[in-house]
């Protein structure tokens, strides 16, 4: 009779990530006294690039937010240059991949614009755009920018579509209408030719962007989907959304079978928005809820059981959002492979928050920053919108961050007037917003009121002149 041993040791897996930390910087090192909007729409609020940080603030009227160079840390002063343009709440901020001082933003006003940022920052308040791009019946909520196409920029309105917009001429090239509710969170693959969104219909859909054609779209009824991220050209798709029981839930989807997650896993009983965010160069996968004050992290295989739980970064304070560091923009010297930036609404700081794989040598380590998608774009507009697909131009993070010389030229536009009584009707945008309306419509009422008083004073004046002149005529003219 043979006796089979059996081991009791654990069984780790080999992972070269499977000590990595999060480290806060030091209070000096933060952005503090930022008045952070206190809106409630779910989004992160916050944008990051090599350059610069821009953070939307709370304010009286209208919105704005405030950019501000990277080396600028330390207490911000209370009347820092704002970028206050828009007529209702910002709602979406985002950097332009290739560009890095152009930046887009979407407002309650129903607009999207671009604002050039100067290279040393801001000087003094910014309120006029280089490009205001008008199409959405509605506020919009959320801007994304294509991965690998300059000039590319996609929004989603609260008209339940999707606009993709060519910035070389200024005009609305595609408009997506196959969601029956607002769009909550849009993710590209790495050449852009999908991407995928989360509706508020609780579908889950993957779209061919130039023709408009859902390809594959599901609704799990035990998975109520909330944000959604594609994990690089793996075919797989990442949501975050809630089970049945209400608990906190992410689920492992086949791109293109989505008819039952691949896997799913209960997170905890919060009620927290939960941010997926995935770096495709380490298949590390973060998630911080909204309200929490922890990220937790993942390595994702392509085996099963797919998500291998690494560790938790843990802090008291709450975050509103996060901002995240493109990979070109990390510190290499110190073995960082992802930056967040948290918005801590209640004190007014943005901290860095940055996750290291612990190393001894003080050399670039190659195994853990392999080529990343680079700052250049792979195709023009009109070649992407002419059919073409394009993987991104990589680059190595040993040579550093490099500055690129794309630069965005916004399109001439001919001015056009239609001019009457000394009135240029072209100049007075109609109204876009409900709360653009009504106050629209008292000041018509004031004006009206105005005018009418006025009507009145000339008809008694008019009557006064009648008599004095019917006296003049009664008057007996003298022999």
């Amino acid at each position: 009779m043979t006796v089979t041993k059996m081991s009791w040791r654990p069984q780790y897996r080999s992972s070269k990530f499977r000590n990595v930390y999060g480290k806060a910087a030091s209070r000096e090192h933060c952005f503090d006294g930022i008045s952070i909007t206190k809106n409630v729409h779910d989004n992160h609020f916050c944008a990051i690039n090599p350059r610069f940080l821009a953070i939307v603030t709370e304010s009286a009227g209208g919105g704005t937010f405030v950019v501000i160079p990277l080396d600028q840390i330390g207490r911000i002063d209370p009347l820092y240059p704002k970028i206050c343009g828009h007529q209702g709440n910002v709602l979406d901020i985002k950097w332009n991949p290739f560009v890095d001082n152009i930046v887009a933003s979407c407002s309650e006003d129903a607009s999207v614009r671009l604002w050039e940022i100067p290279d040393g920052g801001l000087k003094r308040n910014m309120s006029e755009a280089v490009l205001e791009l008008y199409g959405h019946s509605r506020r919009v909520g959320l801007i994304e920018w294509h991965p690998t196409t300059n000039n590319i920029l996609f929004s989603a309105g609260y008209d339940y579509k999707i606009l993709i917009w060519n910035l070389d001429s200024g005009e609305p090239v595609k408009m997506i209408d196959c969601h029956t509710d607002v769009v909550l969170c849009m993710s590209f693959n790495t050449d852009g030719s999908l991407f995928a969104t989360t509706c508020k219909d609780k579908k889950l859909r993957v779209i061919e962007p130039r023709s408009g054609k859902v390809l594959q779209e599901a609704s799990c009824k035990s998975h109520k989907v909330n944000r959604v991220v594609i994990l690089g050209n793996s075919k797989r798709l990442l949501t975050t959304g809630v089970s049945r029981w209400n608990t906190r839930q992410i689920a492992l989807w086949d791109q293109e079978d989505l008819s039952m997650p691949i896997k799913e896993e209960e997170i905890d009983g919060l009620s927290g928005l939960l941010f997926p965010f995935y770096d495709g160069d380490t298949h590390m996968l973060y998630l911080a809820g909204k309200g929490d004050g922890n990220i937790r992290y993942y390595e994702i295989s392509t085996e099963k059981p797919y998500l291998h739980y690494l560790m938790e970064y843990r802090s008291p304070a709450p975050q509103k959002g996060m901002g995240v560091m493109p990979k070109h923009g990390l510190d290499v010297s110190m073995c960082e492979v992802f930056r967040f930036y948290k918005v801590v609404t209640l004190k007014g700081v943005i901290e860095p928050i940055s996750m290291i794989v612990p190393r001894r040598s003080e050399t670039y380590q190659e195994d853990i920053y392999p080529m990343t998608p680079g700052t250049e774009p792979a195709l023009t507009a009109d070649e992407w919108l002419s059919g073409m697909n394009r993987d991104p131009i990589l680059m190595s993070l040993k040579e550093g961050y490099k500055s690129t010389n794309v630069a965005f030229k916004p399109p001439k536009k001919d001015k056009k007037s239609v001019v009457v009584n000394g009135i240029d009707l072209l100049e007075n945008i109609p109204p876009r917003t409900e709360n653009e309306l009504l106050r629209m419509f008292f000041r018509q009422q004031d004006e009206i009121r105005r005018l009418k008083e006025q009507l009145m004073q000339k008809d008694v004046r008019i009557h006064q002149l009648e008599l004095e002149l019917k006296n003049l005529q009664n008057v007996p003219k003298s022999t």
